[in-house]
Parts: C-alpha cells; structure tokens; sequence
C-alpha cells in the first residue's frame, strides 16, 4: 500500500464556497501538512473525505478502499478541533464506551496514554481545558490500531509545549511505514518541524502540493527596489508584495535567482512567508 488518503477532484458546492476539484495524497509513512487561510476549504475537505458531508464530485480512497465501511473506519483516528466527546463522561468512562464502538480497542494503550499525558481518570471532560480535551482525543485516536490519524485544526490554540508533546507523538507515529498522518493547521511553525509534504489551499483550490524540504530549499524571497523590480523577468515572480522600503517577491528557485540577480537580495522562505505571498501577494 503506497497512500493511506488518496482525494481526486473533490468538488462541494456552496451558495458563497465551492471546494474546486481539490487532488492530493497522503503517502503511508508521512505526515502531510494541510494549509490555507481561514475559509480556505480546510475542513470542507477533510469532513467530505471522512463522508461527513456529501460531495457533488471526485473520490477518496481511504488505505486504498473507496468504500468507508466499518472495518475501515476502524483504521482511522479523527481529531477535530473542539471538544471530540460527550463532557459528562470522565476519561475512565469513556473508555467503557470505546469498547464497544472498536473491536480493535486497546485499554492498556489508552490508560499508558492518559498517564503519560497526565490526565485525570475520574474528572469530567466538560472540566478539562481545551489543551487536555486535545490530549485525550488523541489518546483516543491512538488506541484502536489505527493507520491513518486526520487531525482537523488539532493543535490550535494550545501551548507551545502541549503541541510539541503531540507533534512528537505523530512523529513516533508514522515511524511505522503503514501509518500516515493528515494534518491540518495554520500554525505553520508546527508542519515545518513535522511534515514530509504540505498541500496549499486557497478559496477552495489546491495552489500546491509539494515535498516540505524541497519547498524549502527552493523558494525564496528576492527583496528589490522599485528599479530592481522593474528590471525582472516577470517569468521569475510567482507573487509580490510592496512595502514601506521594498518590495518582496516570492521565487521558485532561490538559487538561480541568486546568480541571475546578483544586486538583489534573495533569501530563504519559511511556510509562513511562502503561504502569505501566495494568498496576500499581487501576481500578473
């Protein structure tokens, strides 16, 4: 099995959205960052791939099954951002009632999972602070034998020390080559640390889908003045944005930027910088 997620041409329809033929995947093995601005399509998209809303067009294979039977749905883990459980269960309660939803349900992972994230068996989720509600969804999500854990705006919200105690759980995660991991946020900081690919979506369509190092290495940022900016090829801008004391363009190839235009100053992007460009930036 090559792809835990495959989406092609998901299309939903909207009165004032539409998800536009959005194609990506989700290799077994990786972590694949999902990102864009708010209204973007973000969760659109993973709520029709789980078959929560019904799509007008396109098709999803889950571990390369086009059918989201019960057998399959054991196999995914869901967090979604917000509370994931009913909040007068306590987490000792919860796991009597995930006994019987997963055949595959795991105790002694669940409680290892609770102690290590520090969470209290007998108080009441409605009780917990949203970084706690986060944690046990997630040790939820890890105690069933899934393959594929989709993480819907997960980590928002939470202190930095809480996100990277998830963020090295995915990583240990997907140490194992059948698992994958679909991740969407828009704190990039977190992908640039985790992810193996990022997908870019914007107003419902895929900018881009690309390996994470190699949209690093590559991208840059070429600072100019108004002369220096007038002197390029349009060819080389892929967006732009004027500021008080420059102009900033994003390129593809930082490296032959550099040598085609020594003048100018180009410099390293993050994921941040290269996703704002893309969306806030002027383009021809």
């Amino acid at each position: 099995m090559d792809h835990a997620l495959t989406v092609s041409g998901l299309t939903k329809i909207y009165q004032d959205f539409v998800l536009d033929h959005v194609s990506f995947c989700v290799p077994c093995g990786a972590i694949v960052g999902l990102i864009g601005e708010n209204g973007a399509g973000k969760s659109t998209t993973v709520h029709a791939a789980l078959g929560l809303i019904q799509r007008n067009a396109g098709h999803v294979a889950i571990l390369e099954r086009a059918e989201l039977d019960d057998g399959i749905k054991e196999q995914i883990g869901v967090v979604f951002d917000g509370s994931n459980y009913p909040e007068i269960l306590s987490p000792r309660k919860l796991n009597r009632v995930m006994k019987h939803i997963y055949r595959s349900w795991e105790e002694q992972a669940y409680f290892r999972l609770l102690a290590q994230f520090s969470l209290p068996l007998d108080k009441p989720v409605k009780q917990f602070s949203k970084g706690m509600k986060m944690k046990l969804a997630i040790a939820v999500a890890l105690s069933h034998h899934a393959k594929l854990l989709i993480l819907d705006e997960a980590t928002s919200g939470l202190d930095p020390v809480i996100r990277d105690d998830i963020l090295d759980l995915l990583l240990d995660f997907v140490q194992d080559e059948t698992h994958a991991v679909l991740l969407s946020s828009h704190i990039t900081s977190d992908l640039e640390k985790v992810a193996d690919y990022i997908v870019l979506l914007h107003e419902g369509k895929v900018v881009f889908s690309e390996a994470k190092d190699e949209l690093m290495e590559r991208y840059g940022i070429l600072k100019c003045g108004a002369s220096q900016f007038a002197a390029l090829d349009p060819a080389d801008r892929v967006a732009y944005r004027k500021m008080d004391y420059e102009i900033q363009v994003l390129v593809s190839d930082r490296e032959r930027m550099q040598k085609k235009y020594p003048q100018a100053m180009t410099v390293p992007a993050s994921i941040d910088e290269i996703m704002l460009l893309y969306i806030k930036g002027e383009k021809e």
